[in-house]
């Protein structure tokens, strides 16, 4: 289901760069209400302007008093994250996303924002969604959404309420994501600190793509819930796309591998291709969109072929 029409939908973290796109696509057939705590006042009028209604709402406080139960769709994406406050990742990520699932219960959709970093790291081969959680670096963030998962899965298994847990991996395009940090260390001249288990594989999902993922996994909602990894079909090494988005802008890219970077998130996208369908747009067209929309003073060189 690509498209959602005339529904009352929810989006938390509504001025990020997932939930905002999607936002923004939902908006034109529906009734869209985006909220986030808009530390940033500059995000209150790019949803305003985007025809979505902004709410001003803090997930940590736990306290939806004032929000209305007549959502139909929801797509929570607020979080807590890299914070070094244990108690407060819990009660952001786990205690209050659970809380959110009930107020909600009358919703036909709600979709869970996960991680692909709670995965144990698995060596050369692609992450399952029955693969066990393991310690990453963020290890705070990433065990607040072991524990979301589970508190989301009791209230969607006991109220009835339908839910898809995605495990996002690798998120890119003209608002940012790990391809575009990467993007700008190469820009700046510094090492792309990688992990030394290489190659680096991920499966990037660029915005387009990631929109209507997100869409297709509100309509996909059920009980027990989906819990699917969520990324794109392509599978390609950081050090493929940084050569190719070196090539581009004529910067050889230098990489340091260290114990410290993240393990690569290589999801095994089987169950989303089942679920939720395939992704359309191919990661070289991807890059090339993301390094236009986000350095158009920089010429590109002309399209290159594997």
């Amino acid at each position: 289901m690509d498209r959602l029409t005339d529904e009352k939908v929810l989006l938390t973290g509504a001025g990020g760069k997932i939930a905002f796109p999607i936002a923004r696509a939902l908006a034109q057939d529906n009734e869209v209400w985006g909220a986030a705590r808009f530390s940033d006042p500059a995000h209150w009028d790019r949803l305003v302007q985007a025809g979505i209604q902004p709410l001003r709402l803090d997930m940590s406080r736990s306290d939806f008093s004032g929000l209305s139960q007549d959502f139909t769709y929801v797509f929570h994406a607020a979080t807590a994250d890299g914070t070094e406050d244990w108690p407060y990742c819990m009660q952001t990520n786990a205690q209050a996303s659970a809380d959110l699932l009930f107020h909600c219960a009358r919703a036909k959709g709600f979709v869970y924002c996960s991680t692909g970093s709670i995965y144990q790291y698995q060596g050369q081969r692609p992450l399952r969604e029955d693969d066990p959680p393991g310690v990453p670096l963020r290890s705070n963030y990433s065990f607040s959404k072991v524990a979301a998962e589970a508190t989301c899965t009791w209230v969607s298994e006991h109220f009835g309420v339908p839910l898809t847990i995605i495990r996002i991996c690798s998120t890119y395009g003209p608002l940012g994501g790990a391809p575009a940090d990467r993007l700008e260390l190469l820009l700046s001249g510094h090492p792309i600190p990688l992990h030394p288990d290489k190659p680096n594989n991920f499966n990037p999902i660029y915005e387009d793509d990631y929109v209507l993922m997100g869409i297709r996994a509100m309509a996909a909602a059920r009980t027990p819930p989906l819990v699917v990894n969520w990324a794109g079909s392509e599978t390609v090494s950081a050090e493929d796309y940084c050569r190719y988005m070196g090539a581009l802008v004529g910067v050889e890219p230098e990489f340091e591998y260290t114990e410290r970077a993240h393990t690569p998130l290589w999801p095994d996208v089987s169950r989303m291709h089942k679920e939720l369908g395939r992704t359309s747009v191919h990661w070289r067209v991807g890059f090339r969109r993301m390094i236009e929309a986000r350095h158009p003073e920089l010429p590109l060189a002309d399209d290159l072929s594997e």
